[in-house]
């Protein structure tokens, strides 16, 4: 009986070894296959689209410009704005 005992122990061990190296080298595959499907790492952020920059003020036609003129003047008359002020506003106005 201890032949058959030590017989039955040494398969036991054999095939836990056996049980242990397979089921690492099926873990190793499984990591080689993952690691292929896997897209490959971004060295660099994507770079995020820039707002689009704000539109350029439309050009003021004459006939606004005229009359932006008339009230800044009726304000000076009325005596809310002083010669300077006028100036610096009607200056502006005639920029745009």
């Amino acid at each position: 009986m201890p032949g058959l005992i030590r017989g039955v122990a040494r398969t036991a061990v054999i095939a836990g070894t056996a049980t242990a190296v397979s089921n690492r080298v099926s873990r190793r595959q499984a990591g080689r296959w993952a690691a292929q499907e896997a897209p490959p790492p971004q060295a660099y952020p994507q770079p995020v689209d820039a707002p689009p920059p704000p539109a350029a003020p439309e050009p003021v036609g004459m006939t606004t410009k005229i009359e932006q003129l008339q009230q800044l003047a009726a304000l000076r008359d009325q005596g809310v704005l002083s010669e300077a002020e006028f100036a610096t506003e009607k200056s502006r106005i005639l920029d745009q």
